[in-house]
């Protein structure tokens, strides 16, 4: 299969260039700057594209790709496409110059082309694209041409066809370069000459006959079901493969959403028929270890490691009954794995990730069937093998539940008045048919009492906020201009419905400068 690989320079779009190429048919993966030749060529690329990120080329510890890695890359003439900082990289590799310049460019600007080729094929003489720089190439070195140009940027792409090398300063990947999805076509179809291989349908035909092959006739499996997305479909695609030697563990942490717990176990033991489906109740537990505790980071360390040991406890349990209990599934999905792997060191931490790994001391081989796939890949997935669009629609969930959505210290009586509000919040945006139109929406309780008036008493109650966003990439965010009539129908019934909370308020920040979720 024809693969694209992309080399992270620390750009929060390096993903996007990722998810792109494969909805234009062409397999693509991720890897670091300090990745070496030889691991690069072991995954036989067709093209090589270099990513964007924050650092300038000529300062001291910005990442780069080794003089070896790039000096064989070129000599072998694998084709290469820089973006942004790649663009510049490849100019200051083989000799040219870089320089800041004191008019940045940000935003639409207008693209002129100047000499027909490639990578801009079927595009007109004048384009919209998206730029992001303060640094500019100055010069080229000999056998490059420029190929387009703007108004404050001399040289905004160039070429060098005999050695096939293209690079453009500006991003193609966003939706705001309104024709950058042809330009990525075109250097993976006329540029690297990439077949389109990359078939859904054919990857789950293949996947079930890799997870038999790996499994064999008489292991057993234990996965980790929470009920989303990503643990839904590969406890579908594992069922599939092995029918009920699959062993589902869904953990209740006491921190999920109304009746969660029901709904999880309706889907898997009476629609899917999973004979194995292993319910555990550990409310309590993590309840207890909770207490007291308001740091967000704590909070999400004490579920993690507490998810651990009851996971650990029940898989024990398991294990006494079938002793053939050798492999633990985990619905690790590409971006999950290459944060794992730190493509990229120029990222800096938002917030621990809740997929944590278990003990060594378990002794069961990891199988993750999703490590290839993004998202949007896994939903069509789940669709494919029978899910409910309910279901493989739903909003993002954090792992560590309402934990993060319950601002302040945990208590089950903050949860049960969390999870009231947030049932209606969602009831009334599926009634008005925009659920499927957001990224996320949900409520939030704030650690804020306020004064309020219901009938002819006063009131001093919880303050609950509502956070809806609009997105396509996650990246970026804005939140959602919801109808005022379905505002105010959510606070009304919230304000009238959930004992505990006098106020509702709408949350208007973008992502950045804040983030989607609280905490």
């Amino acid at each position: 299969m024809d693969k694209i690989t992309i080399i992270d320079f620390g750009g929060q779009y390096c993903h996007l260039i990722a998810r792109r190429i494969r909805d234009l048919g062409v397999y693509s993966e991720i890897l670091p700057s300090h990745t070496s030749y030889s691991k690069i060529t072991s995954l036989q690329p067709k093209g090589i594209i270099l990513s964007g990120g924050p650092s300038s080329v000529y300062e001291e510890g910005s990442p780069k790709l080794s003089k070896d890695t790039f000096k064989l890359i070129i000599e072998n003439k694998i084709p290469v496409l820089g973006i942004c900082y790649g663009f510049h990289l490849i100019i200051h590799n083989l000799g040219g110059k870089i320089a800041a310049k004191d008019k940045k460019e940000y935003g639409k600007t207008l693209l002129y082309i100047i000499e027909p080729n490639l990578i801009f094929n079927e595009l007109n003489e004048k384009e919209i694209v998206w730029m992001s720089h303060g640094d500019q190439v100055i010069s080229i070195p000999e056998g490059f041409e420029i190929l387009a140009k703007t108004e404050n940027c001399p040289i905004a792409a160039y070429g060098n066809q005999e050695k096939k090398i293209y690079g453009v300063q500006f991003h193609p990947e966003v939706t705001n370069t309104p024709k950058g999805n042809k330009i990525l076509e075109n250097f993976i179809f006329k540029v690297s000459k990439c077949k389109k291989e990359w078939k859904l349908k054919d990857w789950i035909n293949r996947t079930i006959d890799e997870i038999r092959n790996e499994i064999g006739d008489k292991n057993r499996v234990i996965l980790g079901l929470s009920g989303g997305v990503d643990s839904s479909v590969t406890a579908m695609l594992l069922h599939e493969a092995i029918g009920d030697r699959l062993h589902c563990i869904f953990v209740n942490n006491g921190l999920l959403r109304k009746n969660e717990e029901l709904e999880v176990q309706r889907i898997f033991q009476v629609e899917s028929q999973f004979k194995n489906f292993h319910y555990v109740n550990a409310e309590d537990i993590f309840l207890k270890k909770l207490k007291g505790v308001v740091d967000p980071e704590e909070k999400r360390k004490i579920i993690g490691h507490t998810f651990i040991e009851v996971f650990e406890s029940k898989t024990i349990e398991l294990e006494h009954e079938y002793p053939n209990i050798k492999f633990l599934a985990q619905g690790t999905i590409y971006p999950d794995r290459v944060e794992t792997a730190a493509t990229s060191n120029a990222a800096a931490k938002i917030k621990s990730h809740h997929n944590l790994t278990l003990p060594d001391d378990m002794m069961l081989e990891i199988i993750e069937p999703l490590k290839d796939l993004y998202k949007d890949e896994v939903r069509k997935i789940g669709n494919k093998l029978g899910l409910s669009e309910e279901l493989i629609n739903r909003h993002p969930f954090p792992g560590p539940g309402l934990a993060v959505r319950c601002v302040g210290e945990i208590k089950k009586q903050r949860l049960d008045i969390l999870r009231e509000a947030d049932s209606i919040l969602i009831q009334e945006i599926k009634r008005a048919g925009v659920y499927n139109d957001l990224w996320q929406a949900f409520c939030v309780l704030l650690p804020v009492k306020s004064v309020g008036i219901m009938g002819d008493y006063r009131t001093y109650e919880n303050l609950c906020a509502i956070r809806a966003v609009e997105s396509q990439d996650v990246m970026t965010a804005n939140f959602a201009k919801l109808d005022w009539e379905l505002l105010e129908k959510i606070g009304t019934r919230i304000i009238n419905e959930v004992k505990g909370i006098n106020r509702v308020v709408y949350d208007i920040s973008n992502k950045p400068p804040s983030t989607i979720e609280y905490e």
